[in-house]
């Protein structure tokens, strides 16, 4: 998928069940399939005979699993999916009970000591693809071929897409608040979709000029082979491969570095396969050539299209993932103990970042100050998380209303 990967600068996005120290079932907090988990817990009331430990006060511990135990979940018949979700459930205690400050410090520590191996990526593939751009284009323009002419514009439009998304990234980041109230998060999506339909657009052409060729040949001459072309290609394949392997070594350090790995992953296939079919027009059925520039065109188009499906998701507010709604209706309940009651949580995309909205319970006699700060307090610990955009804190002090934030449903016409 070429043409997803944004400035150095751009937030990291954070795994939220693997940022924390080892071993449980997480006692299952009611969610209700949308975006919203609703009413879902309330402050502890621990047995007297308990001892509870002051950062895990529902004892979530407890349900952690040791590594021997896991081995013996293994052994059972069909208990590898069981160790499984174990794991994953072992991985999301241990994130709901780590410190958000620890958290936020760790994201910082991580995102600065991959700073410069991140920037080596992304520059690097940037000025790649300047040079392979034209080694590429030189390779379609003088063979002829039409399935090199598919992986030359490719390599044109990665430089397209780093430019356009570098511009857009420096740009949202400069946006007048003013004008504009919610910044510049959500340019580089509507970038990659703006984008994402011209690249669709122009393999389209080649999708068409290919089908052309394949019904107006006459004949079964083959193509000339053009050697230096092939040459030029293989060069180009192997610069991606050795790309390939650096973004791939640090994929986990940053999300653009994973996006890099994508699409350098995607250009080995569309470069080896162009090469191999233009070859094969040349020496063994002319038609393998045309077929060729049908399936890498086809091939980058539904590659785009999953692309701008998911960019859509989120400017459209797809809900955050489950595990993060957890997180965080963990880290409310237990956030102080005059909030008695967590009403809502929500968390979802406005951009590649999302948006969180909270209601507590405290109790009608709490002083107005006190309520107001220890909801300020609350909204300032989460909207520094990774990637946080916004979060929003209501206070109540009784839970029979209707959920905050939200119209009733309409009836449908």
């Amino acid at each position: 998928m070429s043409g997803s990967q944004a400035d150095v600068e751009s937030s990291k996005k954070v795994d939220w069940a693997a940022k924390v120290p080892p071993e449980i079932t997480v006692p299952t907090l009611p969610y209700n399939g949308a975006n919203t988990l609703e009413r879902a817990t309330s402050s502890p009331t621990p047995s007297d005979s308990i001892t509870i430990l002051p950062n895990d006060p529902f004892q979530l511990q407890n349900g952690i699993l040791t590594e021997e135990e896991l081995a013996g979940l293994r052994s059972r018949k069909k208990g590898k999916r069981l160790a499984s979700h174990q794991i994953r459930q072992n991985e999301l205690i241990r994130s709901v009970l780590k410190p958000m400050e620890d958290i936020v410090e760790d994201a910082k520590v991580e995102e600065e000591k991959g700073r410069l191996s991140v920037k080596i990526a992304i520059y690097a593939s940037l000025y790649s693809n300047f040079v392979l751009c034209g080694i590429q284009l030189y390779a379609a323009i003088s063979s002829g071929s039409l399935s090199l002419l598919a992986t030359g514009i490719d390599s044109v439009f990665d430089i397209g897409a780093n430019v356009l998304l570098f511009w857009l990234h420096r740009k949202a980041a400069s946006m007048d608040v003013n004008k504009w109230p919610l910044g510049g998060a959500r340019l580089e999506s509507i970038g990659n979709v703006i984008y994402g339909f011209l690249m669709g657009s122009v393999n389209l052409v080649v999708v068409v000029e290919s089908i052309r060729s394949l019904i107006s040949k006459e004949g079964d001459e083959l193509e000339k082979f053009h050697l230096p072309s092939i040459i030029a290609v293989a060069i180009a394949l192997g610069v991606k491969f050795l790309l390939f392997l650096y973004s791939f070594s640090i994929r986990k350090q940053s999300s653009q570095v994973l996006v890099l790995w994508e699409d350098h992953r995607n250009d080995l296939f569309i470069n080896g396969f162009g090469i191999l079919m233009s070859t094969g027009g040349s020496k063994l059925r002319w038609w393998l050539d045309p077929t060729g520039a049908i399936i890498i065109a086809l091939g980058i188009i539904v590659s785009w299209f999953l692309t701008i499906w998911t960019q859509f998701e989120l400017l459209a507010g797809k809900s955050a993932p489950h595990n993060f709604l957890q997180f965080l209706i963990y880290k409310v309940a237990t956030f102080d103990d005059d909030i008695h009651k967590v009403d809502t949580v929500r968390a979802y995309h406005s951009g590649p970042d999302y948006f969180v909205e909270i209601d507590i319970v405290m109790d009608e006699n709490t002083p107005l100050w006190k309520a107001h700060d220890l909801s300020q307090n609350l909204q300032d610990k989460i909207e520094v998380l990774p990637n946080v955009e916004r979060a929003f804190v209501h206070v109540d002090y009784e839970t029979n209303h209707y959920p905050e934030h939200r119209k009733p449903s309409k009836s449908p016409v």
